[in-house]
């Protein structure tokens, strides 16, 4: 039997969920079919056998309501691409076909990641559609043995791109020095003089151009075919351009064979040579360092053990991790890393968990404590019980943060992408039209044409404007990954650098979260210790946070605590106890004054107590005061140092908080917090943001608990403290592992560097193109300035995209401010 449940669209009533209900009830194969109206969900419990789910969807859609189709998403490993008109194909290709709602391309990671309706479309099918369009593609595995796959076959890559180009620069540089050493007063030998002995010249050159083609021939290969199906790319403009390069020269060749000696000097065997053997070093240099921007996900993988030690039938096994399944008992012993997550249930040690959360000093573990895959057992040994494994494991789930992060697009990209979509077509034209112009117009000779067309085509390279946006993005995440902060998207990484306004929730993001005693006053001849040990003793049994805090203070001093009887709480008040037959209360002013105790002294002490943020408690014992004690929420180490950096980088920083004015204010003052929002219910922290978002501002907010998840989804960029809760997690658009406050203006400093980085390379890569193809097309000549050499265009395409490459890798040396 298989149980499945389906979100139904179209239900207004009961009547509507009952007829659901019945008519599922009749499918043959259904056991139990029951629809919850106020969810909208139907849950079926079936014989697979007898019934699928598009029967069941069917008969949903006869009664006339429809079964809401799931949305998947799936990331494919795209092969083949060359350049962003490359990606711009197959994103489009993709998104054309029915039922898939989104597609993006990230040339820099070579992954497509999809979002379709799994009723409609499967993944073999968009396989099929980038088949069609003259890519590979293939779904994308996130597992260990499939990183190392993708990584032996990225260095299988290098070695080839560098095998082919050392092979084509020792039938290049002969070349290079028959074709132009005569020109520039090199001595050529008597057999080879191009005036004496043409023939073999000619035929010379030629045969040192074929194996050159022969290593260059993936360019012809794939450049040609996505010509020839409409989509033009990177590939084609390097084939067409050498193409005629060598075309031309075979003609003369050919000349040549039939007497014309002087054809030997129209040759252009060399450019076709030189432009396929620069181009092929390029390739290998941007691959080098499209490498690097991988770095981060590369060390979180490497974190990951791969064994685990593991009880099974009794006996102690040591399996692959991929073997491990939830509910195994491991072993542990001193200096092993935790190959997956779970709970102590023997022994005890302490954990370094710095690969997590940044904390360098080890974590004390107990029985039935959480520890998390990858960090490691420092000191004893212990048996845990698996939890989470694989996929699910903290790890694997920040991994996938980053890889999604890094394969999303910032805003930004846009006009690139507009601009890389247009750009191989309206090129060829460009190059077409120029050589026709200056054939007809500038009366020049067609050779001279063909230099022209040959130049535009090779120096024109949209590899720059594809990749200007995803390096830095991929280098800017897994800067920040390293760091522990970790950007789930490149919009978010974009819109950070917007944030005007920084809004913190109070309790356990600028604060512990956790009351602490603070102040004990003793009055009455009573000794600091007394005061405590009697208030923790009224205390005891209650789960009174505030209770707590007291217990533990007591506990901290090791204090032996009298027995307290005739526990009583006084709602509002206060508790009243009984100890050595003696009354003792314990709690507001109000209770004071109803028990008629003298407080008219100590009151402006608490007040002031009070006006700290703290909450002060009246002890009352034999009938007198004999103290005050003092618990609040404590303001984190590290909160006023960040909100000192956010106001150094110009932002307002606001606080909300369910507390009162006066203990907000309070702790504002205490942190340097400008704007107060105090006693909000948890449900409106959200339209307090939205206000602010009224006023014209980009809002970020930071929290951690689960009735933030409205706030931070809310915010332009919501910000979640990662040791809060999985659902404040999962609202957020950035999270901080580390729980520490600085790494909110890490976060903006991150985004405003990679975003000023994007602007540089994308500001590059048009004024590459801006200024290189009119150059190419013989503007300068006009004017009697010089003509691009199609051997420079195609040395000049290579370094666009390198320098895009490399000036992203300038975001590695980010530096951390603390």
């Amino acid at each position: 039997m298989k149980k499945e449940t389906f979100a139904v669209e179209g239900m207004s009533c009961s009547s509507c969920a009952q007829t659901v209900e019945k008519t599922v009830q009749k499918l043959q194969g259904v056991k139990e079919a029951t629809v919850n109206l106020a969810t909208e969900k139907l849950t079926v419990q079936y014989n697979e056998k007898q019934l699928d789910e598009a029967a069941i969807r069917e008969a949903v859609e006869k009664s006339g309501y429809t079964i809401a189709t799931p949305q998947v998403q799936t990331t494919f490993a795209i092969e083949g691409m060359s350049c962003s008109s490359c990606a711009q194909t197959v994103e489009k290709t993709t998104q054309n076909l029915a039922g898939v709602e989104s597609a993006v391309v990230n040339l820099a990671t070579e992954k497509m990641t999809v979002v379709y309706q799994s009723s409609q479309i499967t993944p073999q099918a968009i396989i099929d559609a980038v088949e069609a369009a003259g890519y590979e593609a293939k779904v994308f595995e996130t597992s260990q043995k499939a990183a190392n796959d993708t990584a032996e076959k990225k260095a299988e890559h290098l070695k080839d791109m560098w095998h082919r180009f050392i092979g084509s620069a020792i039938f290049t540089v002969p070349l290079l020095y028959l074709a132009m050493g005569d020109m520039i007063g090199l001595p050529i030998p008597a057999f080879i003089n191009p005036m004496e002995q043409s023939v073999i010249f000619a035929t010379t050159q030629l045969i040192l151009t074929l194996p050159v083609l022969y290593f260059g021939r993936s360019f012809y290969l794939n450049g040609f075919k996505t010509l020839f199906k409409g989509h033009p790319n990177m590939d084609s403009l390097v084939a067409l351009g050498t193409s005629a390069a060598f075309v031309y020269s075979l003609y003369q060749t050919v000349l040549v064979y039939q007497g014309d000696a002087h054809a030997a000097m129209g040759l252009y065997y060399e450019s076709a040579a030189v432009i396929l053997t620069l181009i092929t070093l390029g390739k290998y240099f941007e691959a080098v360092s499209k490498g690097k921007t991988s770095e981060a996900i590369k060390k979180l993988m490497d974190l990951a053990p791969k064994t685990a030690r593991v009880i099974r039938l009794g006996v102690e096994v040591e399996l692959p991790i991929e073997q491990v399944k939830t509910g195994d008992i491991i072993v542990l012993r001193p200096g092993e890393k935790i190959p997956v997550d779970g709970i102590i249930v023997e022994g005890h040690s302490a954990v370094d968990e710095s690969m997590l959360t940044g904390e360098s000093l080890p974590v004390e573990k107990q029985v039935d404590d959480l520890v998390v895959g990858a960090s490691i057992n420092k000191t004893g040994s212990f048996k845990m019980k698996a939890t989470k494994v694989g996929e699910d494991t903290t790890l694997a789930q920040i991994i996938q943060l980053v890889e999604e992060a890094q394969g999303s697009k910032a805003p930004i990209a846009q006009l690139a992408d507009k601009v890389s979509g247009v750009f191989v077509p309206i090129v060829i034209g460009l190059a077409l039209l120029s050589g026709l112009a200056w054939f007809f117009l500038g009366q020049e000779s067609w050779v001279f044409a063909l230099t022209i067309t040959i130049s535009v085509l090779v120096i024109a390279c949209p590899c720059a404007l594809g990749l200007a946006t995803p390096t830095a993005i991929m280098v800017g995440t897994g800067k920040g990954a390293e760091n522990g902060v970790l950007i789930k998207s490149g919009d978010a990484l974009e819109t950070t650098h917007k944030v005007q306004t920084i809004v913190f929730d109070k309790t356990g993001t600028i604060t512990e979260g956790k009351p602490v005693v603070t102040d004990i006053l003793a009055y009455a001849g009573k000794s600091h210790q007394e005061v405590l040990a009697l208030a923790a003793a009224a205390e005891e049994g209650s789960e009174h946070p505030l209770a707590q805090a007291i217990l533990e203070e007591a506990k901290k001093e090791k204090l032996a605590l009298p027995t307290a009887v005739n526990f009583a709480a006084i709602p509002g008040h206060g508790i009243q106890v009984t100890i050595a037959n003696e009354l003792l209360f314990f709690g507001n002013q109000k209770l004071m004054t109803e028990q008629n105790i003298e407080i008219s002294t100590e009151v402006a002490q608490a007040q002031k107590l009070a006006s700290e943020g703290k909450t002060p408690m009246y002890l009352a014992y034999q009938g007198q005061l004999i103290g005050l004690i003092a618990v609040a929420d404590t303001v984190k180490a590290s909160s006023q140092k960040a909100i000192e950096r956010l106001h150094q980088m110009g932002l307002e920083v606001a606080m909300i908080t369910g507390d009162n004015h006066q203990t907000a204010q309070a702790i504002a003052k205490q942190v340097g917090i400008d704007r107060v929002l105090s006693e909000v219910l948890p449900e409106d922290k959200a339209k307090e943001v939205q206000k602010l978002q009224q006023e014209g501002k980009k809002v970020a907010m930071v929290g951690d608990g689960i009735n933030d998840a409205p706030a931070l989804a809310q915010a332009d960029v919501g910000i979640a403290i990662g040791t809060g809760t999985d659902v404040a997690i999962e609202s957020a658009d950035i999270v901080l592992m580390r729980g520490d406050l600085n790494d909110v203006p890490t976060a903006i400093e991150l985004s405003r560097a990679t975003i000023k980085n994007i602007r540089e390379n994308l500001f590059w890569a048009f004024a590459y193109n801006v200024l290189g193809i009119p150059v190419a097309m013989g503007v300068l000549h006009v004017f009697g300035g010089p003509l691009l050499n199609p051997m420079i265009a195609g040395a000049a395409m290579s370094f666009s995209s390198i320098s895009v490459v490399l000036n992203a890798l300038r975001l590695k040396r980010f530096k951390v401010k603390h």
